[in-house]
């Protein structure tokens, strides 16, 4: 009851002065699963970046399987992947344009078009906002799409298959790409492939929406990693993998000319002496916004790895493992202000924050929790400056 209160406390305060609503609180979007029943869709709360205080969730948008979203650099544009098997009569996945309402946030459908394969996974918007990339998990391929001058979105421009495999005949017989990312200038995209552990890197063009090959074409993690989600150091001199299989993060230096990776680290995500064991597997991996800090979330051991990282040559030294207080914490965000990681629990379907210590980059639970069906992504979304 206390803590309803202070929400409704917070949520009437930002009503009555709408300049504390943009300078105080950002947007919050969950995607999750809807076939476990929990969910209908995206939904979105707000943070209060002074206190730290969540509002209560509420639907944003009724879709099916919002696995993972990406803000447009506009604000007014959001975009979802939807792990379904059929879309227009074939089997493939989709991915969704929405516009958003700038005064209670919530998320009107403009179109859908295919993602060019089966279990789209992540997606990611170019720094000018005129095309979305997605990686197809299932089938192993890539996508660009052209974002229309009204935010929906253009059939696919390129797509890539990827060919191969790795050591584990389990979960390497063939390629599953995971994620894809964006380089600091917007001039490549990297897209990790779990099934091949490779660093697959692709020249993007954003005028045209196209991806095009790379000389280096890719990079490689030790094998068997199983590479995840990527980030890069503000300054653009690292990039960090995140090794779903191995529980391990592998440091990159990289060189913006040729968008070459070359591997500097590869460091555990557990506690020392603790090896993986069954059930284990990261997810989502985070650099600070000072750069100051890594951040990396462990399913199965249930926490998140804080790595400290050397600003002369980027390597990462282990400081803490926190508990994300649920079960198989999918995702996580850092608020714009870098005060707050909100870390989304899939199994346990909760939102929980956490106090981001700016000297030590340690974390500590604020005791503010929200109940969230299937959560697995979450997005912050700052206001607009006045």
């Amino acid at each position: 009851m206390i803590r309803l209160v202070i929400v409704m406390s917070f949520l009437m305060s930002a009503l009555i002065n709408g300049k504390n609503m943009a300078s105080d609180s950002c947007a919050v979007y969950f995607g999750t699963y809807t076939s476990s029943g929990k969910s209908k869709g995206i939904y979105t709360c707000r943070l209060d970046t002074s206190t730290g205080i969540l509002s209560t969730p509420e639907l944003a948008a009724e879709t099916a399987n919002p696995s993972f979203l990406a803000i447009h650099p506009d604000r007014r544009h959001l975009y979802a992947v939807g792990e379904s098997g059929v879309f227009g009569g074939e089997k493939t996945g989709a991915v969704s344009a929405f516009s958003i309402d700038q005064v209670m946030g919530k998320l009107t459908l403009l179109n859908r078009q295919s993602t060019g394969g089966l279990g789209p996974c992540h997606v990611n918007v170019d720094l000018t906002g005129k095309c979305v990339l997605v990686a197809n998990y299932s089938s192993g391929s890539c996508a660009s799409l052209p974002v229309r001058d009204d935010g929906a979105l253009g059939e696919i421009v390129s797509f890539i298959q990827h060919e191969g495999s790795s050591v584990n005949p389990d979960r390497q017989a063939g390629p599953h790409a995971h994620s894809i990312n964006l380089s600091p200038d917007n001039r490549f995209a990297f897209v990790a492939d779990l099934g091949l552990d490779k660093l697959l890197v692709y020249k993007l063009d954003p005028s045209s929406a196209a991806l095009m090959p790379n000389d280096p074409p890719f990079a490689k993690v030790p094998p068997g990693s199983g590479p995840r989600h990527m980030a890069f150091h503000p300054d653009g001199r690292f990039a960090y993998v995140i090794n779903e299989m191995l529980c391990t993060v592998t440091v990159f230096s990289y060189e913006a000319g040729q968008g070459a990776l070359k591997e500097i680290q590869t460091v555990s995500t557990l506690p020392k002496g603790e090896s993986v064991q069954p059930g284990y597997s990261t997810a989502e991996v985070l650099v600070h916004p000072r750069g100051k800090f890594l951040y990396g979330s462990n399913r199965g051991h249930d926490t998140i790895a804080v790595f400290a990282i050397d600003q002369a040559n980027g390597r990462l030294s282990l400081i803490q493992n926190e508990s994300t207080q649920g079960k198989l914490p999918r995702n996580f965000g850092i608020d714009p202000t870098g005060a707050w990681l909100l870390a989304v629990n899939q199994d346990t379907g909760n939102g929980v924050v956490f106090s981001v210590n700016p000297k030590t980059g340690k974390l500590k639970p604020t005791g503010q929790i929200v109940e969230v069906g299937a959560p697995v992504c979450v997005k912050f979304m700052r206001a607009k400056e006045n």
